[in-house]
């Protein structure tokens, strides 16, 4: 199976030597490594392009800069971006971010769990964040969810699902579209991904009104937003955060913000969540 990654960068000298040589040291080598470098300021593009220079499987591009940092719609343009420059003759599509360090198995036991069945359609591990010297598990998500940071897709699932939305919630948008149209998400509990910089310190401070915005464009309706805005402010330790995404959402509505997903997909969402709901209560 033809494996292709994109790894959209900003600012990333720091960290990406460490992806890249975790992505060459691979048991099950990728085909084709794009890094989409998002106008770094930094030596980023210097660092990618001595890696494409001596690894035929590394390649380098630059988007054009289009302002300060949104979070979602920022990398997924990027990654869009470095995804017109590929053929489309692979297998497994890949969106990475470049401040992770893989397991040598990992792409394998990607390979192998799409292997398993057709209808399996994305699949991925988990990030790791390190405390006092340990790595413990970044729990930002449900253990059902593929965190955007390692998403890996088949080409079928891909092309069902439409590619990738530019906006904030793109990686639940994902996985909604693709269980609607039957595919199974996959995740993989024993694949421990290195998460260097954790997520959060590179969002912007009103990441929550963006995130209640999402919440409406996703269809998510007043309860599920009260419920799903309360978990995240109970995670970041922040009520304030609660009322910002609350904030967003009223704003949304007003505004008739467009919606990510179809009326039949926002309800096949809205259920899905009201089954995790109950399944945790009851």
């Amino acid at each position: 199976m033809k494996i292709y990654i994109i790894i959209p960068a900003h600012n990333e000298a720091k960290y990406i030597s460490k992806t890249l040589d975790s992505l060459l040291n691979q048991s099950f080598k990728a085909t084709k490594i794009l890094v989409v470098d998002d106008s770094s300021t930094d030596d980023t593009l210097a660092v990618l392009k001595s890696y494409s220079e001596s690894n035929e499987a590394i390649s380098c591009i630059t988007k054009p800069s289009v302002g300060g940092h949104n979070p979602g719609s920022k990398v997924i343009e990027a990654f869009n971006f470095g995804l017109q420059q590929l053929d489309d003759s692979y297998d497994i599509i890949c969106k990475y971010d470049a401040d992770l360090i893989f397991p040598s198995n990992y792409l394998e036991a990607v390979v192998g769990t799409f292997q398993e069945s057709s209808k399996i359609g994305m699949a991925g591990g988990f990030c790791y964040i390190e405390k006092n010297g340990e790595w413990t598990l970044e729990n930002l998500t449900n253990k059902d969810h593929i965190r955007g940071a390692l998403k890996a897709y088949t080409k079928s699932c891909f092309s069902k699902i439409g590619g990738l939305k530019s906006a904030m919630g793109w990686d639940t948008i994902d996985e909604i579209i693709a269980k609607y149209h039957g595919f199974q998400i996959v995740t993989l509990e024993n694949l421990h991904v290195q998460h260097l910089k954790p997520t959060g310190n590179k969002y912007a401070k009103k990441a929550g009104l963006k995130q209640g915005e999402a919440f409406y464009r996703m269809r998510y309706g007043s309860f599920l937003t009260q419920v799903a805005a309360l978990k995240l402010a109970f995670k970041k330790h922040s009520i304030y955060y609660y009322f910002e995404c609350i904030s967003g959402y009223k704003l949304a509505k007003k505004n008739k913000a467009p919606f990510l997903l179809s009326q039949e997909e926002g309800e096949f969402l809205r259920t899905l969540r009201k089954k995790g709901i109950r399944k945790k209560l009851f």
